[in-house]
């Protein structure tokens, strides 16, 4: 019998970490994640082709530009104002506030700086705007089900989700 290998209609269940431009882990996700390799849906990464051909203890690095990471930085999501015009609890680093448009969008903003007499807050995703690595450990695969290859989707996973913890 032939070792499995990273196809379609298979699962695959891997660990992740991404790293920044010094290749430094700026995150890590040691809680196995599976998806069905080569779906219509599920699959919350399109550079997930990456993983075709790969094998159990495989690693793969796959490189997020902006584009088709995290996104650019957009100006439209920083706010900037003078100290004594924002109230207390928002004038410490790390709080967050939720700001809702016109639209009824809400936006989640993070102080990131006090400085200079002014609070900044920002509400792009803290790697916007950085070209990261995805990397993934593949640790298992398995042929899918015949529902999971209808639907896309892991046995148990509902829609949106991007993978589910794999409990061994």
């Amino acid at each position: 019998m032939s070792e499995l290998k990273v196809e379609k209609h298979k699962v695959v269940s891997f660990t992740s970490s991404i790293l920044n431009d010094k290749g430094e882990v700026v995150e890590k996700n040691d809680i196995p994640m599976e998806y069905v390799h080569g779906a219509d849906k599920g699959e919350f990464l399109g550079d997930m082709k990456a993983m075709e051909g790969a094998k159990i203890g495989d690693t793969i690095d796959i490189e997020l530009t902006p584009k088709n990471g995290f996104g650019e930085v957009d100006p439209n999501k920083t706010y900037r104002d003078k100290i004594e015009n924002v109230p207390p609890e928002f004038q410490i680093i790390g709080t967050e506030a939720s700001f809702q448009n016109e639209k009824g969008e809400t936006l989640t903003m993070k102080v990131v700086a006090v400085e200079n007499g002014e609070v900044f807050l920002d509400g792009n995703h803290p790697f916007a705007g950085q070209t990261m690595t995805f990397r993934i450990k593949v640790l298992a695969i398995r042929n899918a089900t015949v529902e999971e290859v209808g639907s896309g989707l892991v046995e148990n996973q509902q829609p949106g989700d991007s993978g589910k913890p794999v409990v061994h």
